[in-house]
């Protein structure tokens, strides 16, 4: 690092109170007044200086990021390509360009014919400095193409119609889409959703092709509920279109006839609390999968002329977590999950026989890949571990065998049998079990003496599959080993290990996380200290927690686009996300109880007097999930609080939003600057 001195913010003390209780927000000024336009001086003039610092960090290690740029980039088949899909008269497939940031999309016709470019990302993305394809949605006639774009980071995607015989735009729909749009049957209508001001999906509406967009029919808008999404969804028979409405633990959902999107919506059940349903159409009936009376789901039916009868066709189970289902034409295939692993089961309609899809690996995630067709030969799937690259398959019903379409290649080389995966169940506090996935290079020494790299999310319900990375290998092939945490919060272990991570039960998260590190430490994989960490969004406000609570385990932190100014957010209904949080953490604005609960771990509100880890800590300025002066703000405060003065970093994407940089390159990049903050805190450098 340079002699000068990192940034300072400048604090400018402001208070208030809730519920008896003071809180003190000395750099709330970081928050542009005018967001989500960012132009506050002394705002920009303090992030580009974070920036600034980051550069000069980075600048003597700029060859130890090439070289892991480089290793990660020789891991990605320049020209790779996808297995064609085939979705009605048509295969479909993307591929890169050697080089190439961004892909193209290409369709033949299934009888055979030429290759013909449908959509070039290459070239919508040139001159911009971030692109990212929402969706690429065919019409049923094949025709045309409802294409959602977002070139800021925003998350607001332009919705044009393009005409697949020219490659030119047609029309314009809107500007502040979100989601994938659905086509009507006859192709002369798109139905799509669009977010506030707020940015939250709150309404549903119909374009008909050609016709004037402020002319544009409202479905449905949400206006009981704000915390409440709205999404749209086609039946896998394409019969009906689904119109949903629902927050983290409640939902409900209307159907039309895709045939005649104006008719009048059926209401499958009205919304309860904490009850969460969601349909799929064939067979003249419904297909639902509901937690009404199991917290692991059950999966019923019902007639679509009486659709709130629902009668049970798989009941729930203490032992098999139902997470979906999907209804084709001669099985519905059931999504679910037993002791944390993936399970694929198609289910007959006639007999209820179901045969369990196999795999052969003690742990690895599989799930349906895409499979547009009602009726397909075969079942398209995906499948890893993290020892095996992405696969996909198909699943042959008539002859119950797997074929194997694609591995993932690995141009500059990768043997499996060079590696072990483990899958252990480590101790709680409170006496639960903790999945571990861990992976190392064989020869790696369960003596504490090697470093150890610990990732998790835990929240939402969200389960992080122990699957393959190849920018992993950079990190293994220099000693460490790797390991996530399926801790709770998220639903590795059912709905129940979700709901034993949120709002009252929120603690258990974090204490899982230190305890998860505490029992590799004791099974050897390493010594506190040694520790390395990272976690993003909600997984970055569990980096800021475990960085409070227990700083001395950790020897390098990242927390990407971490939520961290828990109090301020949760208690401002005018930013996107909080209404729809309040059912996950707690409502603080009416509940004294959650307020304390919220203030008790709020990253930003408990930095305190103690020598903290190194830190590297990223922030996206259009990003509208974790705003930007959550991250910013957390900085300002370590750096005016802690005792001592180890490496902290802020890096703010000025062009992207949550996800960072978009084209995959600049990603990669993006990876090996991150790999390089950790190898030079931990050693493993050369």
């Amino acid at each position: 690092m340079p002699d000068s001195l990192p940034p300072r913010a400048e604090p400018r003390p402001t208070s208030f109170e809730r519920h008896g209780i003071a809180v003190t927000d000395d750099y709330a000024w970081l928050r542009d007044v005018g967001y989500p336009t960012v132009d506050d001086r002394e705002v920009l003039a303090y992030l580009e200086a974070e920036n600034a610092w980051f550069e000069a960090w980075k600048a003597p290690h700029e060859a130890l990021i090439e070289t892991l740029f480089q290793e990660m980039k020789g891991r990605q088949k320049e020209d790779d390509r996808s297995v064609p899909v085939k979705d009605g008269e048509y295969l479909y497939w993307w591929a890169f360009q050697p080089g190439a940031q961004y892909r193209q999309w290409f369709r033949k016709p299934v009888a055979g014919g030429e290759d013909k470019l449908i959509f070039d990302e290459s070239k919508e993305a040139e001159g911009k400095d971030y692109f990212r394809l929402g969706a690429l949605e065919i019409s049923p006639d094949g025709r045309l193409a409802a294409v959602m774009a977002d070139d800021s980071g925003s998350e607001r995607f332009t919705l044009r119609i393009r005409d697949l015989a020219t490659g030119k735009d047609l029309e314009t729909v809107t500007q502040v889409g979100i989601g994938a749009p659905v086509w009507s049957a006859d192709s002369k209508a798109v139905l799509f959703t669009e977010v506030n001001d707020q940015w939250r999906s709150y309404r549903a509406r119909l374009h008909r092709l050609g016709s004037d967009p402020a002319e544009d029919v409202t479905l449905y808008e949400e206006t009981e509920d704000k915390g409440f999404s709205v999404g749209l969804s086609k039946s896998q028979d394409e019969s009906l279109i689904f119109i949903s409405a629902g927050d983290n633990r409640t939902s409900e959902v209307r159907f039309v006839p895709a045939a005649d999107p104006l008719a009048e919506q059926v209401l499958i059940s009205p919304r309860r609390e904490n009850r969460l349903y969601e349909a799929d159409a064939a067979h003249g009936k419904l297909w639902i999968l509901t937690n009404d009376d199991h917290i692991n789901f059950r999966i019923v039916s019902a007639d679509p002329a009486a659709p709130g009868e629902w009668h049970e066709v798989v009941p729930g189970s203490d032992d098999t977590y139902l997470r979906g289902v999907t209804a084709f034409r001669d099985h519905f295939v059931i999504t679910s999950r037993v002791q944390g692993l993936d399970q694929l089961t198609l289910r007959d309609y006639a007999t209820g026989a179901t045969t369990r899809i196999p795999f052969a690996e003690a742990s690895y995630t599989a799930s349906l890949g895409s499979n547009p067709d009602f009726a397909p030969d075969a079942y398209r799937l995906f499948y890893s571990s993290m020892v095996t690259p992405g696969t996909v398959l198909d699943y042959h019903p008539a002859t119950g065998t797997l074929e194997t379409l694609k591995v993932t290649e690995i141009p500059s080389g990768y043997d499996p049998s060079q590696y072990t995966t483990e899958r252990l169940m480590l101790p709680a506090r409170d006496g639960k079990q903790i999945p571990v996935s861990i992976v190392y290079k064989k020869g790696y020494k369960k003596d504490g003496s090697q470093p150890l790299y610990l990732y998790a999310y835990g929240a939402y319900g969200y389960a992080i599959p122990p699957s393959f990375s190849s920018t992993r290998l950079s990190l293994l092939d220099r000693g460490f080993a790797y390991a996530i945490a399926h801790i709770r919060g998220g639903d590795d272990m059912g709905y129940g290990w979700y709901l034993d991570g949120t709002a009252t039960n929120r603690w258990n998260t974090f204490h899982d996380f230190v305890d998860a590190a505490k029992g590799l430490v004791a099974e050897g994989f390493a010594q506190p200290g040694k520790i390395a960490i990272q976690g993003g969004s909600a997984g970055g406000k569990l980096m800021g927690v475990v960085v409070n609570t227990d700083p001395d385990l950790w020897g390098a932190v990242i927390a990407d686009v971490p939520f961290v100014d828990v109090i301020n957010t949760m208690i401002d209904d005018t930013l996107p996300l909080t209404p729809g949080e309040w059912p996950v953490w707690g409502n603080p604005i009416t509940d004294a109880d959650a307020f304390k609960l919220l203030l008790s771990y709020s990253p930003y509100d408990n930095v305190k007097p103690q020598a903290y880890p190194p830190m590297l800590v990223t922030a996206g300025l259009h990003d509208p999930r974790v705003t930007y002066w959550e991250p910013a703000k957390w900085v300002a405060r370590l750096r005016a609080t802690r005792t001592n003065d180890a490496l902290l970093l802020l890096k703010t994407n000025m062009g992207a939003g949550h996800g960072g940089k978009s084209g995959r390159w600049d990603s990669l990049r993006e990876t090996a600057e991150e790999q390089a903050f950790v190898l030079t805190q931990l050693g493993g450098a050369e």
